[in-house]
């Protein structure tokens, strides 16, 4: 029994109360502006955060807010258990090296997360390259990017420090179409003419154009084609084109090469 009371003048205890309710007000507080600027990004009449640049501002404060609250609420919570909160930050100076070198990597991704807005590499909605993911940028954070992978709908987190190694995809889509070397080039091109036609008509693609003899192969010679649509429409808009490839062959009966081996055998 003596020990449930102890226990009750320990919750009960004036610091503990100023705690809980330093952290709910704070709570409160930042679900309230996270609303706001949820509001804001979801207003039609809003071009601003409708924008790309704009989406990616927003959800960057909305990132950098949500770690102000937490260092400034522990920050408070400690004062009113008794921590001499100032004497503690003059004292960081002391502790810096150590700390440095443990967050080290953290520091980077919050400078490059700066660095990616301010020079504007890219923004949520962009389609970027990392390694052998392709994905579309969702949120910008102060210390990741996070991406939805375009082929398997993944999300991946990158570290921001890993800038250097992002690539913006374009809009552009290269495609060599192998035709074999007995067709004559006024044909060849003739037949890649209309699959250029074929291609146009796909709803997704913008614009395509033939670029002329692009190299000479073991077995074919390859033909460039050049199409351009939306960067997060390129998985399917490709195999789409490739279907419209293989349409213009069979249409004019026309076999893909295909490397073959010759056997000599000595009598």
């Amino acid at each position: 029994m003596e020990k449930i009371i102890e226990f009750l003048k320990n919750v009960i205890h004036i610091q503990y109360i100023n705690s809980i309710l330093i952290i709910v007000i704070s709570f409160i507080i930042y679900k309230c502006i996270a609303r706001f600027l949820k509001e804001k990004e979801s207003n039609v009449h809003s071009k601003i955060f409708k924008s790309k640049r704009g989406k990616t501002y927003l959800r960057l404060i909305k990132s950098m807010i949500r770690y102000i609250f937490i260092i400034v609420t522990a920050l408070i919570v400690l004062q009113v258990n008794g921590v001499n909160v100032s004497s503690m930050l003059a004292g960081v100076g002391i502790l810096s090296v150590i700390i440095g070198f443990a967050v080290q990597d953290g520091l980077k991704d919050i400078i490059k997360g700066i660095d990616i807005i301010s020079e504007n590499y890219y923004q949520v909605g962009d389609i970027i390259k990392y390694g052998n993911i392709e994905g579309k940028v969702l949120v910008v954070g102060i210390k990741t990017t996070k991406v939805e992978d375009i082929r398997s709908f993944n999300i991946i987190s990158i570290s921001n420090r890993n800038i250097e190694q992002v690539e913006i995809v374009s809009n552009v889509i290269n495609i060599d179409v192998p035709l074999p070397y007995e067709l004559k080039l006024e044909k060849a091109e003739k037949v890649i003419l209309e699959i250029v036609e074929l291609v146009k008509g796909l709803e997704n693609v913008e614009k395509c154009e033939y670029r002329g003899v692009n190299d000479f192969a073991d077995s074919s010679i390859k033909y460039q084609i050049r199409s351009y649509c939306s960067p997060s429409l390129k998985v399917q808009t490709r195999r789409d084109i490739l279907g419209c490839i293989l349409m213009g062959l069979e249409k004019n009966n026309i076999q893909i090469p295909y490397n073959q081996i010759d056997v000599h055998q000595k009598n």
